[in-house]
């Protein structure tokens, strides 16, 4: 019965007695993270409602059910443990999703022997998933018949939740299958929040017979989503239309970093195999040499308890700011370099910061009297023990950026010194690192690392590929048993900590070592001058960029120009579309960067795995298949217009090109031409930048010849292409690793753009991932490609690779290659032929 328009107080569902969630034995359910609540260990075999309200979500298998009273809480009835399993054998739901119920009303039966038996346990639920807004207090914790007081439910003071959280409003839904590799873990989870906080509706994530708002991290991870799992989005409020889509786009959409052509293979370490070696996990490639060096966590010591709770509160409240702003600079250094990996691992790390499941139970054991440092270290240990227990060991590894926050919380809180005591070069050991933890250490000049735990997927092997640090992990506890200061060899190449190291293995490292920082240095000294082939082919090698800085530390490495400037970090990370003249600056200021060299700039590609907040476009079952790239231009077409003009006000504009991407086409282009010297007209120019078309998609490949006649130059996007034509998509876990662009179906698309190229006199680059293999520069020489565009570092390799090719060799064999059978059977034909140095 209802006591204002806030409190509430619910009746027993089922009779029985009672359990606090503590007690429960399901971890998501005893560690808090769906809610406030309590248990009943069941005696009757109908579940009834505890309250009026309507059912919001029904469970597919027919043990659970959801209501929203009409204060707004929102009430999980859950029967039984693990009963999902069940597929309904045993449940009969009384009541349909959107009825409205009455207190007291029987919601469902089921037979109870037939269910006890086969169940984990009968302890059932009653739980608040929106916690955030209210919190439960038991009226009693003795055994209840069904319909006697149970828990009264009190809206959270005002600064505990939002101000702005909608009480009426349309409610909406929608179901999406979930697309990131290993399921919703921390980052993707936070990528959901924070998609969630930019609109005023309430939103709820319901997999199975769980539910989770979308503004909690580890409520969300809490639900234990696996990869192409079909979840339910929720959305109530003003705006929950556009809520909902933003959702579901962000919900579908991978992570660009989730997939990696270098994602290191996993295998069972074998710790015992050899002695004097330890057997790992390579995590991140390399071979080095140092003295091992120890680094353990933080310890605390016992708490005696009795401590001012708002002294402590206050205490809490600023570690956290102060870290909020470390991370907040952190962030902000990632951008200004471009390093998507970094800025995902930290955005997630700042919304764990906030995430009220964290914040509640930490506050609480403060409220107990515990010391700010002992209730928060608490806290991120209960949540990690939830993680490990969900069966999941990508999860598992995540609760590694829980420790992360855990330690750096402590340290502002014990005033505790973030700097290392290690020595440049250095091979460091630990139980496990934290992304901060290697940011740190990498800036130190330690020379690679290796770890008791961890993962090859956590986010400190992503970290340690992208600096190019060595790094081991799973190497067992045998790690923290050796002696510091011993001089080891990291072999991460062959997955092995080798810790008595002969002198002439020391010898033979260190050589190594020196011979690849001689060949750096040696790439770098030339990379200069031009790319010929030993039979007299200049190939031109450009650079993929994606703003001005960039423009400039690839005209430092010796680029022949911009292959790729991807315009899309003008429009990313904002709220509203940048203007005409912010756009001409930016072109502008890259074409500066580079000197005299001609800079290609792609017109934007948004849509599919790209989208804007300022441009909602509807939700799609396939992105990738849908409204992208030149398509999106077709139905905005000022968003085009707006970038041509600003790009026709570049200076000179004869070093500026003009690339489309996803043409399929010969209109599609004629089209851009007709409205390119339109512009130009009203701008009273009197010289246009030449014209190009990716080649993305299999039909402008077969169409090159006739696409030729009408552009100024082809440009192939091997990324696109091969999961285009390989009916393969690059970011599924399960076939990343066979959408390889050396496959003879796509070798034979390149040769033939190539040759319909030719046949107008137009020049082929390559701008995808393929381009910076050295394994493919041969092939792609041979098939014809005269313009290479790769990442800044190995413009120096590339141009090396390329003086040391004789062209028409490289014709004959890769005309060759056209005719085997898969990508390994090319791979292998090209380390026989042109065999890597």
């Amino acid at each position: 019965m209802p006591n204002n328009n806030k409190e509430l107080t619910l009746s027993a569902p089922l009779s029985g007695p009672l359990l606090t969630l503590a007690n429960v034995p399901d971890a998501v359910f005893a560690s808090g993270a769906m809610g406030d609540g309590i248990a009943i260990d069941p005696l009757n075999d109908t579940l009834y409602a505890p309250c009026d309200g309507e059912v919001i979500h029904v469970a597919r298998t027919g043990h659970a059910v959801t209501l929203r009273a009409d204060n707004g809480a929102e009430l999980l009835l859950h029967l039984g443990l693990d009963t999902v399993e069940l597929q309904g054998d045993g449940f009969s739901m009384l009541v349909k999703q959107g009825a409205r119920v009455s207190n007291g009303q029987a919601l469902l039966r089921y037979d109870l022997d037939r269910v006890a038996l086969r169940c984990k346990s009968l302890v059932s639920l009653l739980v608040i998933t929106n916690g955030e807004r209210f919190q439960a207090r038991p009226i009693t914790l003795k055994a209840v018949k069904v319909g006697e007081p149970l828990l009264h439910i009190v809206a959270r003071a005002a600064g505990e939740t939002r101000s702005d959280e909608p009480q009426v409003g349309i409610e909406v839904s929608g179901q999406i299958r979930i697309v990131h590799r290993g399921g919703l873990h921390a980052r993707p989870a936070a990528l959901v929040r924070q998609t969630a906080q930019r609109f005023k509706s309430r939103s709820h994530l319901h997999f199975g017979d769980r539910s989770a708002p979308c503004d909690s991290v580890m409520g969300m991870m809490g639900l234990a989503i696996t990869e192409q799992a079909e979840v339910h989005v929720s959305c109530r409020g003003s705006d929950a239309e556009a809520a909902l889509q933003a959702l579901l786009k962000t919900l579908s959409t991978a992570l660009a970093e989730e997939v990696h052509a270098d994602t290191p293979r996993v295998q069972a370490p074998n710790h015992a195999a050899e002695d004097g070696v330890l057997q790992g996990v390579c995590a991140a490639p390399g071979l080095v040499t140092g003295p091992l060096v120890r680094l353990e966590g933080i310890q605390l010591p016992e708490d005696p308890g009795g401590h001012d709770v708002e002294e402590q509160r206050q205490r809490l409240r600023q570690a956290l700011e102060q870290v909020s702003r470390d991370i907040g600079v952190t962030l902000e250094n990632a951008k200004a370099r471009h390093h998507a990996d970094e800025q995902a691992i930290f955005s997630a790390h700042l919304a764990l910061l906030e995430d009220p499941v964290l914040l509640d139970a930490a506050y609480l054991s403060i409220d107990q009297g515990c010391a700010a440092a002992h209730a928060w270290s608490r806290s991120i240990d209960v949540q990690c023990q939830v993680l490990r227990q969900l069966g999941s060991t990508l999860l598992a590894e995540r609760a590694n950026d829980l420790r992360d926050l855990r330690q750096r919380v402590l340290r502002v809180l014990l005033g505790e010194a973030w700097q290392f005591d290690v020595p440049v070069g250095a091979i460091v050991a630990a139980q496990e690192l934290t992304p901060s933890d290697l940011l740190q250490l990498g800036a130190q000049g330690v020379a690679g690392v290796c770890m008791a735990e961890g993962g090859a997927t956590s986010h400190v092997a992503i970290l340690a590929r992208g600096k190019g640090l060595p790094c081991l992990v799973a190497l067992g506890e045998a790690l923290l048993e050796q002696a510091p200061g011993r001089t080891v060899v990291l072999d991460a190449d062959n997955d092995r900590l080798e810790l008595t190291p002969s002198a002439e293995r020391l010898t033979q490292v260190r050589q190594a070592q020196a011979q690849r920082a001689a060949l750096r240095t040696w790439h770098q000294s030339l990379a200069h001058t031009p790319a010929r082939t030993v039979d007299g082919v200049d190939v031109e090698i450009a650079a993929n960029v994606a703003s001005s800085a960039e423009a400039g530390e690839a005209f430092a490495n010796g680029a022949d120009g911009v292959g790729l400037l991807r315009t899309e970090f003008l429009f990313v990370d904002r709220h509203t579309a940048p203007d005409e003249s912010e756009q001409r600056q930016a072109y502008q200021a890259v074409l500066d960067a580079m000197g005299d060299r001609p800079v290609i700039i792609r017109t934007i590609d948004v849509g599919g795995d790209k989208q804007l907040d300022y441009l909602p476009l509807p939700a799609e079952a396939n992105p990738v298949l849908g409204l992208r790239g030149i398509r999106l231009a077709q139905v905005r077409p000022e968003l085009l217009d707006q970038q041509l003009r600003a790009l026709l006000q570049t200076r000179p504009l004869n070093r500026c090109r003009i690339l489309l991407p996803m043409v399929t086409e010969v209109d599609e282009l004629l089209h851009v031409r007709q409205r390119l010297d339109a512009l130009g007209t009203e701008l009273g120019l009197g010289e246009r930048p030449h014209l190009g078309v990716m080649i993305e998609v299999p039909a402008a490949a077969l169409l090159a010849e006739q696409l030729a006649e009408h552009a100024d130059f082809l440009s192939i996007g091997t990324n696109d292409l091969s999961q285009y034509t390989l009916a393969m998509d690059r970011d599924h876990a399960g076939l990343a690793a066979r959408v390889d662009a050396l496959h003879p179906s796509l070798l034979r698309l390149i040769a033939q753009t190539c040759a319909g190229a030719a046949r107008h006199g137009r020049w082929v680059g390559v701008c995808g991932a393929l381009a910076s293999d050295p394994l493919a520069t041969p092939v792609l020489i041979g098939l014809g490609v005269r313009e290479l565009s790769v990442s800044p570092p190995q413009i120096g390799e590339i141009k090396d690779r390329v003086r040391h090719l004789d062209a028409a060799q490289c014709r004959r064999i890769s005309t060759d290659l056209l005719n085997l059978p898969s990508a390994a059977a090319v791979r292998q034909a090209c380390h026989q032929h042109w065999p890597l140095g």
